[in-house]
């Protein structure tokens, strides 16, 4: 190492910068694996922050850095990110190698998660240990505050906070998907540090006490509001009143356990507070971060995970009560396990779910929000047991269980009802709403949830007899005076307390809780079900007509004998709400019905009395009528019924082209360069005797009839009828003028040619069968004139 170390920092840090834009990535990360085995940890501090910034990217976005998000594994470049990133690799190594030596590294406040960066600047220490004794005081005041990070502290921070930087992405290119690096290394990293079998792996490098130095506790010296009497970490306050620090190794190395999943849910979760969740309902506050589908992603990879995490804690330490606790029988790691849902992750993800239920789009891809959910009230898919596998509708909820139902009451309760507001405004005949639905019912829907669920609500309106002056929560956060596993010893037996205590400190001591089995919400449940029959009814409606449309459809369309509109389509159908989709969408919404009537209690009798009574009392005719609107200046105007008829599918616009016709989008089965052609020969005919084509419509003789006829659209008062058409576009379109649009269609082309064709053979001329076809033209356009109004009354 002697020739290396002889080069200055300053030198190293240019070389690298300069490499950084030369040199392949292989052949970069290949250069830094000798820079870090060879140089010592001095020269290579001057270097972590440009790394970790050339890996992640800055924290404002500017720097892309490596793209983990849109690497994907057919990208050459996957597998050396993945081996330098991993968590024994060589990016690692050098983490440990400066962890050694204690060196810190800043972050400004201003990139901390708003709640956090909010309290601090309010002179107030945030609840959570991980930004305890961190704090720099610069001469500017509390607005330039930085955070002093050890090196795996900083690494964990960039890596958390790549997710959520607003990057502007190559064009072509989006977010990642499940397999990207990004998502891969976020599951690697908790497997490796969180793990459900074993320990945490040692670090390769050590200190003189035998390992890593863990972060220091906080100094005496520094003065700052809001500490009160707390441990400044997870598990150090039970590691440092070890009889010996060497005595137990895992005990040393698992606060990078509780650093990385501390960094992860702040840095993912923690935009919301309960005040700031309650200021968000006005609508003159802006929306001060929104989380995107990439993001929801990965949460519920770590919630996941973390029930995993959980779920492996040994059944004897799992049964063990507090009094028989010991630090010679628990190691550190199975009293994370113990605690690590409950005490991290509670009430953060309550407040991210809530916010996104309120504020996503009513779109599909609500769908990786509500799995997020779905995956955090089912811990028991995640026990790791494979035996007897049921299927999810017949697979009862152990009753070992109840206590989590109990201590989470308001996510299934208050987020099943922010739930159902959101149904009974989304299209449920598409099927992938309609899945959503039924996902949902079918969750709650498992034997014996729901009757814990109304335990739990039963436990919770019970009289009060606990003395008000107590505190609201059963478990003190190290801002109360307690640390979190300490903590154990002053854990609230009584288990009507303990869902009071949960229930006020997700949502405050002054909310007003809703009941899930109570008669507001049944009501709620019976408005659904009508909204899903209403759907039912829709798609059978769109399956009818598309059925009726593709009978219709045959070869003699090609001869004029069809519609050529291509608006001729029901109203209300949607690409993917076709064939295989609409039948998908009845199964979904008929088990959907089931599960309700299930959780619910419901009579089946008197839920098919309420389907056969909707389906009565709408009849087709109601079904062409339009939404319910009111007339204004530029035509019509939707009221709030008419609103909810669309939203519910109970009527619809007939939406169809309503501008000039000749200058629709060019259709598949015309000839871009005849339209073109046409148009500008229509145009000057148009322009040269449009006065006298009027003054031959005005005419209210036979002749006007039939210039009426050749002329002007005589569909279009039947279609403004069902269409909230303007009046300046009508009065528009309503102008008589000459198209010969229809021409340019491959249809009418072929028909002219087989009328040639026939001409040929019977021995005329060109000249000739052209005269006959305007003739014939001529005659039908009489006809059409004298006895159209009749056919069309028949």
């Amino acid at each position: 190492m002697a020739a290396p170390t002889l080069q200055q920092p300053g030198f190293l840090l240019a070389n690298l910068k300069a490499d950084s834009s030369n040199k392949p990535l292989l052949q970069r990360c290949q250069d830094l694996v000798k820079i870090i085995d060879e140089y010592p940890a001095k020269e290579l501090h001057t270097i972590f922050p440009w790394l970790v910034e050339c890996v992640f990217g800055s924290l404002d976005g500017v720097i892309a850095g490596w793209n983990l998000r849109l690497l994907h594994p057919r990208n050459s470049e996957y597998n050396v990110v993945m081996d330098f990133l991993n968590p024994s690799g060589p990016m690692m190594k050098l983490v440990y190698k400066l962890q050694a030596e204690e060196y810190k590294y800043e972050i400004p406040v201003n990139y901390l998660p708003g709640p956090v960066k909010a309290c601090i600047q309010e002179g107030v220490l945030p609840d959570c240990p991980l930004f305890h004794n961190k704090l720099q005081f610069p001469p500017s005041g509390l607005l330039m505050l930085n955070l002093a990070l050890n090196p795996f502290e900083f690494f964990m921070f960039n890596f958390a906070f790549c997710l959520i930087t607003p990057k502007s992405y190559p064009q072509g290119q989006h977010g990642s998907t499940t397999d990207s690096a990004y998502f891969m290394l976020v599951d690697t990293y908790l497997k490796y540090f969180l793990p459900s079998e074993g320990s945490v792996p040692p670090s390769p490098f050590s200190d003189s006490r035998g390992s890593v130095t863990a972060p220091s506790a906080r100094s005496s010296s520094v003065s700052f509001s809001g500490y009160g009497v707390h441990s400044p970490s997870l598990l150090k306050h039970h590691i440092f009143h070890q009889p010996s620090v060497n005595a137990d190794p895992a005990a040393q190395e698992i606060w990078r356990s509780e650093t990385l999943l501390q960094m992860f849910v702040e840095i993912w979760l923690h935009h919301y507070s309960l005040e700031m969740y309650q200021k968000l309902q006005s609508p003159q506050v802006k929306e001060p971060f929104s989380p995107t589908e990439e993001h929801v992603l990965v949460v519920r990879l770590l919630v996941k995970h973390l029930h995993g995490f959980s779920n492996s804690l040994k059944p004897e330490q799992l049964s063990s009560s507090p009094s028989a606790h010991s630090h010679t029988h628990t190691s550190p790691l199975e009293e994370f396990k113990r605690v690590v849902v409950q005490r991290f992750v509670q009430q953060k993800l309550y407040l991210f779910l809530q916010h996104c239920f309120g504020h996503w789009p009513l779109d599909a891809s609500f769908r990786a929000v509500m799995e997020t959910w779905l995956s955090y009230i089912q811990p028991w898919r995640y026990t790791g047991e494979k035996s007897n596998p049921q299927p999810d509708q017949n697979r009862t909820v152990p009753d070992k269980w109840e206590s989590f139902v109990q201590e989470n009451l308001l996510v299934y309760t208050k987020l099943f009802q922010v739930f159902l507001n959101r149904a009974v405004r989304t299209d449920l005949v598409n099927a992938k709403n309609a899945l959503m639905v039924f996902r949902v019912a079918k969750v709650f829907a498992q034997p014996n949830l729901a009757e814990m669920i109304q335990k739990g609500e039963q436990l919770f309106l019970e009289p009060e007899h606990v003395l008000h002056h107590r505190q609201p929560r059963g478990y003190l956060t190290p801002s109360q005076g307690g640390s979190f596993l300490s903590s154990r010893q002053r854990v609230v037996t009584d288990v009507v307390f303990r869902v009071k205590s949960q229930v006020y400190a997700l949502e405050g001591q002054d909310c007003q809780y809703k009941q899930m089995f109570g008669t507001e919400l049944r009501g709620a449940v019976m408005k659904l079900i009508q909204i899903i029959a209403q759907a039912r009814q829709t798609a059978k409606r769109i399956s009818d007509h598309s059925n009726e449309v593709a009978a219709n459809t045959s070869f003699l369309s090609w001869f004029g004998l069809g519609s050529p509109d291509l608006n001729n389509t029901f109203s209300g159908a949607e690409p993917e709400e076709s064939g295989e989709c609409l039948k998908k969408t009845h199964e979904f919404l008929d088990r959907a019905l089931e599960n309700l009537c299930q959780i619910f209690k419901l009579n089946q009798g008197q839920l098919t009395q309420l389907i056969s009574n909707l389906s009565s009392s709408q009849d087709d005719g109601n079904c062409k009528q339009l939404p319910d609107c009111i007339p204004g200046e530029s035509g019509l105007i939707l009221t709030d019924l008419g609103r909810r008829q669309i939203m519910n599918g109970l009527r619809r616009f007939d939406i169809q082209y309503q501008g000039d016709p000749e200058l629709q989008p060019i259709r598949s089965y015309e000839n871009a360069l005849l339209v073109r052609l046409f148009y500008r020969i229509s145009s000057l005919l148009n322009e040269r005797f449009g006065g006298h084509m009027y003054a031959l419509c005005s005419r209210p003789d036979f002749l006007g009839r039939l210039g009426r006829h050749y002329l002007t659209d005589p569909d279009l008062t039947a279609k403004v009828k069902h269409s909230p058409l303007t009046r300046r576009t009508l009065e528009r379109n309503r102008q008589p003028r000459l198209s010969l649009r229809l021409l340019a269609s491959y249809r009418t082309l072929l028909l002219l040619l087989l009328l040639y064709t026939c001409g040929a053979l019977l021995s005329l001329d060109p000249v000739s069968s052209t005269l006959l076809i305007l003739t014939g033209g001529f005659l039908y356009g009489l006809l059409m004139t004298l006895f159209g109004d009749k056919l069309k009354t028949h």
